[in-house]
Formats: structure tokens, C-alpha cells, sequence
């Protein structure tokens, strides 16, 4: 049995996590920031890196204690060095530098969007029961090729997998992410922070056909747009409320309605014409790709992926299995970085001891084939 020490700090949760085999988690523990972010809207970078500065010593105690394992066990450690807040990452990595070296263990780098995806793989024993080969006899691995939607506060795209580690980009976003697109939106509604669960509970009262909004199909491109639905929304605040209305969504303008506005536009309709536009796009585009690709499976990953419109609406409209991760494992969390580091582990890649931080990193893809 491999076990990996994987640690997460990309952005606002500073989590750690002992994940067997690549599959099984034996101890996780996530230190939330949500509270503190929540008065501005959205993440504070500086704060947030200072966060996780007091966090992440006790969270790795914690989850070595809480799995039973001492670094005798630990067959190497991982860290997420981007996508993500510089400060944050900064963190994670130079910890997971410091332990390694004092523990004489191998590192590895993840990208976070490659953990995302590999949360699909991970399995939560019960508290009382650490049965591998029955576990994973019960909870089969995802069967390739298969799609993957990613969909978080700052990602959107559109994956075909032929293998682990072998990635090919059919879609993205070409402005707003699907995630920050439902935080600017909650924002400009004044439904808080973060903004996904805050219109997902919204919605679940209103009518999705109330509010005719716009949905930016792009021709035949699986990529993805959310600019237009955001603008859409504020200028439909915008014709309510007249002068009251704000006059942007951007971050540090006037983006939150007055209580005035809000009173002469359902609140719920709105939040549910916006998600459903929002999953429209979502569902018809991957649906599409997992017909013109030899799928097996689809999965969802990401913050957004535990939306459960989203799910419901994909699962009716695939012809393939749908898999997605528990709404825990949808946000950042260290398990899927450990589960990720796990293959890289296992096919000989090694991090050297001048890893660094790549805010802006990408997912290594190839370019799309022609579908079959």
C-alpha cells in the first residue's frame, strides 16, 4: 500500500490529506477561510495566504493523527503549485518542501486542476472499516476514455481522457468561469458569499423560465462563454431599478441592489433563470462532445460540479454513466491532490527541490482530435 501525503493551499482552504493507493482517503482535514472571506465578497489574497501561514502546521498534525500513520508509512508528499493565489501556493509547496526534507521523502507537484479531476477516484472508508480490496471491489475506478467537466470559481473547461496523465482540451472558457460567473452574480443580488450555494438555494424556489436569459452557444465550439448571461442579469436589474440599480458586477465597484430594487424582481426567479442558463450551456455542450468522443463515462468535477441541478440535468441528458465527487470533495480539498500525485508517483515522476509556484499554470493537453 502507497500511501501519499498530499496538501492543499491553492486558495482559501488549507487542507491535508493520507490517501492510500490513490483511491482510498485514511484521514483528511480541511481549515475553512469562508467566514472570514465572506465580508468582502470574495477571497482576500493577502489574508488568505496569512491564513494558511497559522493553519497548516496544525491541519498536517492533525491528519497524520487522525490516519494513524507515522512518516515511516508515508511513501511520498504533494502539493498543489498552481493554478492558484501566489501567496497561498507559496505556502503549501515550501511546508511540503520542509517536511520532505526532514522526513527524507520523495515530493511531487499537482496541478489543481488534474487533482480536481482525480477526486472522481477517491473512496471515504467508513470510520470502523479500512478494507481495501473490498472497498475498491465495491467502487470501481472511472473506466477510460472518458470526459470530464471542470467546473470552479476560475475554470471551465472540457477534457477527454484516454489514459491517466493523457489529456486532450476540447473546450474552455474563453471569459467568466461558471463558478465566477454565480459569485458576481450573488454578489450583484446581494445574496452572499460564496455565490454558488448561495443561488443554488435561491433557485430552488423560483421558476427557471421566469427571466428569459441569454445562453452564448458559440456555433459548434465547445467552449464556453458567461460574460453575456452576468450582463444580461445586471441589465435586467438595471431596467427595474432605474437609478437605484447598480452600474457594475466588477470587483470594487457598486455591485450589491438596493433592497428597493430587490423587492420589485423575484429574487428566487432570478437566481433560477440565471442557473438554468447557466446548466443549459453546461449540459448541452458536454453532451454533445460525449457523443462525438468514445466515452465510457462522463465526470464532473470542481466546486460548481456540486450544483445539483447540474447533475440532475446532465444525468437525464447523457446516453453514458455520470460520476461526480460528494459535494466535500467538489471544493478544494488535499485528498484529491494526494489522489492525483498518486499516478504521477507511480509512473516515476519527482518534483526537485527547485519546485515553484506557477500561479497561471495550465493543464498540459494536447490539441483535440476529430471526434469518432
Amino acid at each position: 500500500m502507497i500511501n501519499i501525503l498530499g496538501v492543499e493551499t491553492s486558495c482559501d482552504e488549507t487542507s491535508a490529506a493520507v490517501v492510500a493507493d490513490g483511491r482510498m482517503i485514511r484521514a483528511q482535514v480541511v481549515a475553512s477561510q469562508i467566514d472570514i472571506h465572506r465580508a468582502y465578497g470574495g477571497v482576500f489574497p493577502e489574508m488568505a495566504s496569512r491564513q494558511h501561514i497559522l493553519a497548516i502546521v496544525p491541519v498536517v498534525e492533525e491528519t497524520l493523527r487522525k490516519a494513524g500513520v507515522s512518516w515511516d508509512d508515508i511513501a511520498a508528499l504533494a502539493a498543489t503549485h498552481g493554478p492558484g493565489l501566489a501567496g497561498s501556493l507559496l505556502v503549501g509547496v515550501n511546508v511540503v518542501k520542509g517536511l520532505a526534507w526532514a522526513a527524507q521523502r520523495p515530493m511531487v507537484g499537482v496541478n489543481h486542476l488534474e487533482a480536481h479531476i482525480y477526486a472522481n477516484w477517491l473512496i471515504e472508508p467508513p470510520d470502523a472499516v479500512f478494507d481495501p480490496a473490498s472497498l475498491i471491489a465495491r467502487h470501481p475506478a472511472p473506466a477510460f476514455p472518458l470526459l470530464c467537466l471542470i467546473v470552479s470559481g476560475g475554470h471551465t473547461e472540457l477534457i477527454y481522457m484516454q489514459d491517466h496523465m493523457q489529456y486532450r482540451a476540447l473546450g474552455r472558457t474563453i471569459d467568466d468561469a461558471a463558478g465566477e460567473a454565480f459569485d458576481k452574480v450573488a454578489r450583484l443580488m446581494g445574496l452572499g458569499y460564496p455565490g454558488g450555494p448561495a443561488i443554488e438555494q435561491a433557485a430552488s424556489r423560483g421558476d427557471p423560465t421566469a427571466y428569459d436569459l441569454p445562453r452564448a452557444w458559440l456555433g459548434d465550439s465547445y467552449d464556453f462563454s458567461f460574460s453575456g448571461l452576468k450582463t444580461a442579469v445586471l441589465r435586467l436589474v438595471q431596467k427595474v431599478g432605474g437609478d437605484d440599480a447598480p452600474t457594475a458586477i466588477s470587483r470594487g465597484k457598486r455591485t450589491r441592489v438596493p433592497a428597493g430594487v430587490m423587492r420589485k424582481i423575484n429574487e428566487a426567479d432570478l437566481a433560477a433563470s440565471f442557473q438554468e442558463a447557466l446548466v443549459d450551456v453546461l449540459v448541452a455542450k458536454t453532451a454533445a462532445a460525449a457523443a462525438a468522443y468514445p466515452v465510457q463515462e462522463v465526470l464532473l468535477a470542481g466546486g460548481v460540479a456540486a450544483n445539483k441541478r447540474l447533475r440532475q440535468r446532465m444525468a437525464e441528458r447523457l446516453s453514458v454513466p455520470l460520476r461526480y465527487p460528494p459535494p466535500r470533495l467538489c471544493t478544494d480539498n488535499a485528498a484529491m491532490v494526494a489522489a492525483a500525485a498518486y499516478f504521477r508517483y507511480q509512473a516515476g515522476e519527482r518534483a526537485a527541490w527547485d519546485l515553484d509556484v506557477i500561479p497561471a499554470l495550465q493543464l498540459a493537453t494536447s490539441p483535440p482530435e476529430k471526434a469518432i
